[in-house]
C-alpha cells in the first residue's frame, strides 16, 4: 500500500472510533447524573369542529302575490327624514326594539349578548331582497333576531348600496 492508502485507512478508522465513542460503556466517566426518563405525553382526540360552508345560503323573502310595479317609498316631511341610510336603518331598528321585537325575550333572560354581520342585498327601491349571515355572534337566537330585523328594513334611501354588510349589536342594558 501507498503512504495515501494508510492516510485514507487511518481517517476511516479515527472516524469509526469516534462515532462508537459515545455507545461504548466505561468510556465517559459513570457518575455523571442520568436524566430522568421525560413524562409520557398524553393526547386527546376531539371531535373535529361543524364544518361550515365557505358562503351560506341567501335568504330570500316570498316573491310578491301581485305583479303591480315596485311602491315608491312613502313620502316623508323634511324634519323627519334621515339624511342618510345608516340613519334610516337605525332608525328602523330602534322602532323594532320600542315595539319589543328585536331584542328575543329568551336571549335576554339567559343573558346573552353579541353581534352579527348580516349581508343585505337592497334593490333599487331601497327594498332589502336578501339576507345572508356573514359571521355570526355564537348564539343561534341572536343571529335569527338579526336576519329577522334585517329583512323588515324598507324604504331606505337612494344613497343605500345595493350590497353591504351590517353589524347588528345585541347589548343588554
Amino acid at each position: 500500500m501507498t503512504q495515501t492508502d494508510y492516510r485514507l485507512f487511518a481517517a476511516l478508522a479515527l472516524s469509526l472510533f469516534l462515532h462508537l465513542l459515545p455507545v461504548l460503556p466505561g468510556v465517559f466517566d459513570s457518575s455523571r447524573p442520568v436524566p430522568p426518563a421525560a413524562s409520557p405525553l398524553l393526547a386527546e382526540l376531539r371531535p373535529p369542529p361543524p364544518e361550515e360552508d365557505a358562503s351560506p345560503p341567501l335568504h330570500l323573502p316570498p316573491p310578491p302575490t301581485t305583479s303591480a310595479a315596485p311602491r315608491p317609498p312613502p313620502a316623508r316631511s323634511k324634519a323627519e327624514a334621515p339624511t342618510t341610510w345608516t340613519q334610516a336603518v337605525r332608525e328602523q331598528l330602534k322602532k323594532l326594539d320600542r315595539a319589543g321585537q328585536f331584542y328575543p325575550a329568551e336571549a335576554i333572560a339567559r343573558g346573552l349578548e353579541g353581534e352579527v354581520h348580516v349581508l343585505l342585498i337592497i334593490d333599487e327601491s331601497g327594498q332589502v331582497v336578501a339576507t345572508r349571515i356573514e359571521q355570526g355572534s355564537g348564539h343561534p337566537i341572536l343571529d335569527e333576531a338579526a336576519l329577522r330585523a334585517a329583512r323588515t328594513l324598507n324604504s331606505l334611501p337612494a344613497d343605500a348600496p345595493r350590497q353591504t354588510v351590517l353589524p347588528v349589536r345585541f347589548r343588554l342594558r
